[in-house]
């Protein structure tokens, strides 16, 4: 049996509505470990943000922040910034339309302005954190991978033309992940396959998002969980049960490769 690269998106595919992974999925990651398959998290998340569910899933590998970040065997071998003179004319426009903006690095996150509060606690909230403190020099000290802008969907599309450095990503109805123009969570897990000799059609990613739909359309076989979204299930070429009901579990029992 060749040895495969399996991808796990988090929220909404690793974790139940409950913010827990099933027992199903812990025993399913177990089961392709022991096979030698190649495991991974592919995420949206900072390192800050997913190490609890690394630790917990016992995962060694990880794609973080939309793939701007990636580690093997928890070593860092690949990284992709921001621009940082786009972030900060970008922070400008931001700050004349009262827009809320955060920086996010590996290990942190913070704001960089105060607008919009409410709408930042809210999307902060759905995946259990809260809302970041204000550091207006954060950029200046660390490396920023993604940023957190806090606007709605009346805004969707606005700023692609003018920032064309940067992919805008809804991730939640008052937020959008930053991220570097060139780069995926897809484009990373297919410069990890090639770094391990993993052949693209033995890539299956699993997700329910918008910062999904590339890596699902991309890899050899792509997984859509029950609970996206029928746009993003349409990416796929293999549509499983909710992550509340053993999705991930019947996909991989399905495909046979538990």
């Amino acid at each position: 049996m060749k040895r495969k690269l399996f991808a796990f998106d988090i929220d909404g595919t690793l974790l139940g509505s409950d913010k827990q992974p099933l027992e199903s999925t812990r025993e399913a990651l177990a089961l392709l470990r022991q096979q030698g398959h190649l495991v991974t998290v592919a995420t949206g998340r900072s390192r800050f943000m997913a190490q609890d569910i690394i630790l917990d899933l016992d995962f060694s590998n990880y794609v973080l922040c939309n793939g701007a970040a990636a580690f093997l065997d928890h070593e860092q071998y690949y990284q992709n910034l921001l621009d940082e003179k786009e972030l900060q004319r970008f922070s400008s426009e931001l700050e004349k339309r009262e827009i809320g903006l955060a920086y996010v690095g590996l290990d942190d996150v913070k704001k960089n302005n105060h607008h919009r509060q409410l709408q930042m606690a809210e999307a902060m909230g759905s995946i259990d954190f809260a809302a970041p403190e204000y550091d207006g020099d954060f950029h200046k000290e660390n490396d920023v991978y993604q940023g957190l802008a806090f606007y709605d969907e009346s805004y969707n599309g606005v700023f692609d033309s003018e920032f064309s450095k940067f992919r805008f990503v809804r991730w939640h109805p008052q937020s959008v992940d930053i991220v570097p123009k060139s780069g995926s969570k897809a484009a990373t897990l297919l410069n990890l396959a090639d770094r391990v000799g993993i052949e693209r059609e033995n890539i299956i990613t699993f997700g329910d998002g918008e910062n999904d739909r590339e890596m699902l359309r991309e890899a050899g076989i792509g997984v859509a969980m029950g609970n996206a979204l029928p746009h993003i299930q349409k990416e796929a070429k293999f549509v499983t049960d909710t992550n509340d009901n053993d999705g991930i579990w019947k996909a991989l029992k399905e495909l046979k490769a538990i």
